[in-house]
C-alpha cells in the first residue's frame, strides 16, 4: 500500500501521489466563489442559510409561544370567564404545533439550492396560519367587562405577539409583515363593523408596530446577511491560503528532493571522475615530464602536456561545482583561525605571477603597514583573492595592468581590492556574472572560458564570513573588486596590563 510519500529523487518527474490532499479544500473554494456568484443580487446567495436559521430560531424557542398563550389565557380567563379563549388556545397551540412541525422536517432534510424558494414559501404559509391565530383573538370582544381593561389587555397581548414573532423570525424576510397582515384585516374589519375610536386606535397602534418591527426586522436581516457575506468571504481566503500553503510544501518537498539528488549526483559524479582524473594527471605528467625515458616524437610529448592541462581544468571544475554545492547546501564549515590578509594576498600574487608574466601582464600592489590579524578560514580567504586574481589575469589583454590593494574599510573592518585595465563588463551583464555558470559576452568569446562559478563562490564564502562583495565596472575602462571583512573579524591588540603593586597582608591582632 502507498503511504503518499514519493520516494523519487528526480526532480523532472511531478509526484501526484500527494495531490488528493488538496481536493477538498478545492472544493470549497469552487462551491463558496459559487455561491457568491450564483445570482446578480447576492442576497439570494444564502437564502438557504437564513432559513436554516430561522428554523433553528423557532426550534430553540418551541416553548416560548406556549408559555406565553397559556399566561394570555390565564389572564383572559380572569378579566372574563369565556369558553371562546379556550378554543382560541387550542386553535393556537394546534397552528404553533404544525409549525414546528415544519420547522423540524426542513432541519432534518438536505435542503437543496433549488428548492430554497418552495420552502420559504411553505414557512411564510405557516407564519400566516399563526397570523390567523391572532387575528381570531383580535376579534374577541367582552360585553360584560366594563372600561377599556379588556381593549387594554387586547391590545397589549397583540404587541407582545408582534415583538416575540419579530424577534423568532427576522431570519425569515417579510415573515413578520406577511404574518401579521390576517391581525390588522380582521381589526380593520372590526372598525368598519363597530366604528368605534377604541378599536381605530388599537387598529393603528397595532399596523404602526407590526411596521416598525417589520423594519427592525429586516434591518436585522440585512446584517446577517452582511455578516454571513464577510464569514463566507473570510472561509474563501482561508481555503485558498490552505490551498496556496499545500502547493508551497509539495513545491517545497520537491525542491528537496531535487537537491538531495544534486547531491548525491554530484557525490557519485565526484568519485567517479577522480578516480580516473588521477591516473590521466599522474601517468600525463609522467609521459610528458619523460620520467621513464625519452619520446622520440615531439608531437606526443605535446599531446601529453595538453592531456595534463585538460584533466587539471576538469579537476578545478569539478571541485568548484562540489563547493558551491556543499555551501548552497549549509555544509560548508570554516576552519577559522588567526591570519594576516597581506600575507595571504603575498601569497597568492606570486601563484598567479607566473601566467601574469607570460601575458606580460604587470601586477602592483599597495598594501596598508602594520595591519592585524584577521579571524577567518585561511583556506576560504585564499580562495576568494586566488579566483578574483585568475579572472583579473585571464581578462586582461597582453601588456595590462593589475592592481591589488589591502586595506582599511571606513566601518574599521579590512578589503582586498583587485583592479584591472581589462575590457570591462556591461551594465547590464554583472547580474549575470554574479549567478552561477553566468558568463558575460567578453567570457563567452574569450579564449580562455571558465565554468561560471568563481564569483558566485566568491560571494558566497565572503558571506559565510558575514563580509561584503562589490564589483564595479565599466565598458573598455576596465573591472574592479573589492572583498570586504567586518570589523568584528578584525583582531584588535590589547596592551599589556601593567603591574600593580602586591597587596600588604594584614596583621591579626588578637583582643
Amino acid at each position: 500500500m502507498s503511504s503518499g510519500v514519493s520516494i523519487s529523487t528526480d526532480k523532472i518527474i511531478v509526484d501526484r501521489s500527494r495531490g488528493h490532499r488538496n481536493k477538498a479544500v478545492s472544493k470549497t473554494v469552487r462551491a463558496t466563489r459559487e455561491r457568491l456568484q450564483l445570482s446578480n443580487s447576492g442576497n439570494q446567495a444564502f437564502d438557504r442559510d437564513m432559513l436554516a436559521m430561522h428554523v433553528n430560531a423557532v426550534l430553540q424557542a418551541a416553548a416560548v409561544v406556549p408559555l406565553f398563550i397559556a399566561l394570555v389565557t390565564a389572564i383572559g380567563m380572569y378579566i372574563s370567564p369565556s369558553a371562546h379563549l379556550i378554543a382560541w388556545a387550542l386553535l393556537m397551540l394546534s397552528l404553533h404545533a404544525i409549525n414546528l412541525l415544519l420547522a423540524r422536517r426542513f432541519s432534518r432534510k438536505e435542503i437543496a439550492a433549488a428548492e430554497t424558494t418552495k420552502w420559504r414559501r411553505r414557512l411564510l404559509l405557516a407564519q400566516i396560519l399563526l397570523g390567523v391565530g391572532w387575528a381570531t383573538f383580535a376579534l374577541q370582544s367582552c360585553d360584560a367587562c366594563g372600561g377599556d381593561s379588556f381593549y387594554f389587555y387586547k391590545g397589549a397581548v397583540l404587541l407582545f405577539a408582534i415583538s416575540i414573532t419579530a424577534m423568532s423570525s427576522f431570519m425569515l424576510r417579510q415573515g413578520v409583515l406577511v404574518g401579521f397582515v390576517p391581525v390588522i384585516a380582521a381589526l380593520l374589519f372590526r372598525v368598519a363593523i363597530s366604528r368605534d375610536l377604541l378599536d381605530i386606535g388599537l387598529t393603528a397602534i397595532c399596523a404602526i408596530a407590526v411596521v416598525f418591527f417589520h423594519f427592525i426586522g429586516d434591518r436585522l436581516y440585512r446584517s446577517n446577511l452582511t455578516l454571513m457575506s464577510y464569514q463566507s468571504e473570510k472561509d474563501d481566503l482561508i481555503a485558498e491560503l490552505e490551498v496556496a500553503k499545500s502547493m508551497s510544501d509539495e513545491a517545497r518537498r520537491r525542491a528537496e528532493e531535487a537537491n538531495l539528488a544534486k547531491s548525491r549526483f554530484l557525490a557519485s559524479m565526484s568519485h567517479e571522475l577522480r578516480t580516473p582524473l588521477n591516473a590521466i594527471l599522474g601517468f600525463s605528467e609522467v609521459m610528458s615530464s619523460e620520467v621513464l625515458g625519452p619520446m622520440p616524437n615531439p608531437t606526443y610529448r605535446e599531446y601529453a602536456g595538453d592531456i595534463h592541462r585538460s584533466g587539471e581544468h576538469l579537476l578545478n571544475l569539478i571541485n568548484e561545482i562540489l563547493d558551491l554545492s556543499r555551501i548552497e547546501a549549509g555544509r560548508y564549515d570554516l576552519n577559522e583561525e588567526t591570519l594576516s590578509l597581506l600575507e595571504v594576498a603575498e601569497d597568492c600574487i606570486g601563484m598567479v605571477q607566473l601566467r601574469a608574466r607570460a601575458k606580460n601582464i604587470a601586477i602592483r600592489h599597495n598594501f596598508e603597514n602594520e595591519m592585524p590579524h584577521v579571524w577567518a578560514d585561511e583556506k576560504s580567504i585564499r580562495q576568494v583573492i586566488l579566483n578574483l586574481l585568475s579572472n583579473a589575469v585571464k581578462f586582461t589583454q597582453q601588456g595590462g595592468e593589475i592592481s591589488v590593494k589591502v586595506g582599511w574599510t571606513a566601518g574599521g573592518g579590512q578589503y582586498v581590492a583587485i583592479k584591472d585595465n581589462g575590457p570591462g563588463i556591461p551594465e547590464e551583464e554583472i547580474p549575470v556574472v554574479l549567478s552561477a555558470f553566468g558568463q558575460g559576452s567578453i567570457a563567452i568569446k574569450s579564449a580562455e572560458q571558465g565554468t561560471g562559478l568563481g564569483l558566485p563562490i566568491v560571494q558566497a564564502i565572503l558571506a559565510k564570513h558575514d563580509g561584503q562583495f562589490v564589483l564595479r565596472s565599466k565598458l573598455r575602462e576596465g573591472t574592479e573588486v573589492i572583498a570586504i571583512l567586518p570589523a568584528t573579524r578584525v583582531m584588535q591588540s590589547i596592551p599589556a596590563v601593567a603591574d600593580a603593586p602586591a597587596i600588604e597582608k594584614r596583621k591579626r591582632s588578637f583582643a
